[in-house]
Formats: C-alpha cells, sequence, structure tokens
C-alpha cells in the first residue's frame, strides 16, 4: 500500500494517538496534516493524452512519450513525464526491474499456467486494474475476468488504488460464478496483499501470479481494456465518477451480453461462459504457448502495469 493510502488510514479521535498511528502505518505525520494537492488541469489534460498513447503503444517509455507529446505542441520535459506515468501506474513495455511492487512482507505466489491448456469456465479466472481519465480527475478500474469465454465476471471504480475495491469486485465474482480452479494477478500489492490472497484461499482457489517482465500472461484483460477505451471511454468523454459508473457498467452489459467476440466464434463472451458450465462448451483449448506467441504482434494486448498512485483518501465508487 502507498503512503497516501496509508495516510488515509489515519483517523482523528481514534484511541491511539495521530502520533502513533503515524508511526504504527509508517508515515510522516506532516502528510496526514498537510495531504498533496490534486492535480491541476493541465496535468490531468496531459495524463487523458497519455493514457491514450499509451493503450494504442504501451512500449513507449518516458523519452519517447515526452517527444511525442513535445511534437504535439505540449510543454513538457522527462522529469515531469516520469511524474505522472508513476501517479497514473503505468510503466513501459520492456526488460526493466520489477514494474509491478509486491509490498514488503507480501507474499508473491507461483506462476501456475505455464503450458496449460485453458479449455473451460471457471478454470482460470484474471483480474487487472486500469487508469481510467474523467472530467476533472481520474479513477482506478479493476475486473475479474474468466480466461476460457473472456466474460467480465465483476468491476469497480476506485479513486485510489487502495485493496478494498479489488477485494469487492473479488467477493462479487465468487458469490455470483461459483469459484475458478485458479486465479491468476500481476505482483501489484493489491493482489498480493493479505486481504486479497486471504480470500482466494478461503474459497478454496489456486493462486497463480505472473513472473516479473512476464507481460503476456494476462493477455485477455488487456485487450478488454483496448476495447472498452475505444469503443466507449474516449469515444463519451465521462465528466465525473457516476457519469463513469454507468457508462461504463452499461459498455460491460453489452460487452457480455451481446457484442460477437471473433476468438470465440463471434459469439459473446457470457454465451460461451453459460455453455461452458453446463458442459457445452465447444471451443478448442487456449494453448498459452501459441497465445504468448501470436500476441507479440498484437498491441492492443499489450499491458498496463499499475504502481501505487499519490491520491487522497480512497473512495470506492462502484
Amino acid at each position: 500500500m502507498s503512503a497516501p493510502d496509508r495516510r488515509a488510514l489515519v483517523e482523528r479521535g481514534d484511541r491511539l494517538s495521530i502520533r502513533k498511528q503515524c508511526v504504527l502505518l509508517g508515515v510522516a505525520r506532516s502528510g496526514f496534516y498537510r495531504p498533496p494537492r490534486p492535480a491541476n488541469d493541465d496535468d490531468l489534460g496531459l495524463m487523458r493524452r497519455i493514457d491514450e498513447l499509451f493503450t494504442a503503444w504501451p512500449f513507449l517509455g518516458s523519452r519517447r512519450m515526452a517527444a511525442m507529446l513535445r511534437a504535439e505542441g505540449q510543454a513538457i520535459n522527462r522529469k515531469r513525464m516520469q511524474r505522472l506515468m508513476r501517479r497514473m501506474g503505468i510503466a513501459a513495455l520492456g526488460p526493466k526491474p520489477r514494474t509491478t511492487k509486491p509490498a514488503p512482507g507480501h507474499k508473491i505466489f507461483p506462476y501456475l499456467l505455464r503450458n496449460m491448456a485453458i479449455d473451460r469456465p471457471n478454470q482460470v479466472w484474471a483480474a487487472d486494474i486500469t487508469y481510467v481519465p474523467i472530467g476533472r480527475g481520474f479513477l482506478y478500474l479493476v475486473a475479474v475476468i474468466d480466461w476460457a469465454s473472456r466474460v467480465v465476471l465483476a468491476w469497480r471504480l476506485s479513486n485510489t488504488m487502495d485493496v478494498s475495491f479489488c477485494v469487492s469486485a473479488l467477493e462479487e465474482a465468487l458469490a455470483r460464478f461459483g469459484r475458478p480452479e485458479i486465479f491468476n494477478t500481476d505482483q501489484g500489492s493489491q493482489f498480493t496483499s493479505a486481504a486479497f490472497t486471504g480470500t482466494l484461499a478461503a474459497a478454496g482457489v489456486r493462486i497463480s501470479m505472473d513472473g516479473r517482465g512476464r507481460w503476456m500472461d494476462n493477455v485477455f484483460i488487456e485487450r478488454l481494456w483496448r476495447s472498452l477505451k475505444h469503443e466507449d471511454i474516449y469515444l463519451k468523454g465521462y465528466a465525473d465518477g457516476r457519469e463513469a459508473k454507468a457508462g461504463i457498467g452499461s459498455w460491460i452489459t453489452f460487452y457480455n451480453l451481446r457484442r460477437p467476440h471473433q476468438a470465440l466464434g463471434n459469439r459473446p463472451p457470457m454465451t460461451v461462459w453459460r455453455a461452458g458450465v453446463t458442459g457445452a462448451l465447444g471451443d478448442r483449448a487456449v494453448d498459452m504457448t501459441l497465445v504468448l506467441r501470436t500476441s507479440l504482434d498484437n498491441a492492443g494486448a499489450l499491458p498496463t502495469s499499475p504502481q501505487p498512485p499519490q491520491q487522497q483518501q480512497q473512495k470506492c465508487i462502484a
């Protein structure tokens, strides 16, 4: 959990003093009394454009991204670009140390999907977080999907990447759709937290986590983000969290129930999930070796890498 998120846990009137709470949480008292300033309008405009460029070309680093924006007439240097990318929770694709960092003390689980044929619903689920621009700010979206059918099982919006909105989405998916055999995520602090892994363990689910640099391990959910942003978020330009919640919910309903999916024989994901649950799934198995090889040519399949943002008090929106 990032320092801003830990500061949000400090409460006035608690049995412990503010000083003691800050010591236990490992945050500075000055940060509690003087919270970080919100992003200005210029930053927000740049972040929206960065998100568009990153969704299209996720291999761009801060140096090239800054150069592209300067070519568009934006006054931005590399240092500012790095700060904005950290705040958005994105990092360029490519060999680098620890693009997604677990929090100290969080357990990392082994990767279980190597050479596995994924051929039925509820065999493997996955989750990821992405950045969503809105009128005068931004939100984070987490989604849980079923690998074989690509159906979105649950989702939540939040204005920080605190673990609670990820756990809420997971609990809804488990309550509505049963439980998977394996749940795969990256090594982000939200997914390595005791709250998230404990929920999976209590449900009897085996936990799998991507190895460092294995950006294609969550390839299907990255394709979902690309479709959602290009077919909905960028087109509508949501003004606030209420609009975003309603609009994204409407698109996900369309995606699950009506949108033809080429990889599923032009059937909607929910149709495939229901058929698979009743034993009638006729799709060929998902060969992970083939997925990793062919996805190299698909820029839309490349991932974001969420990092702890610099945000104020956590607020789960959906």
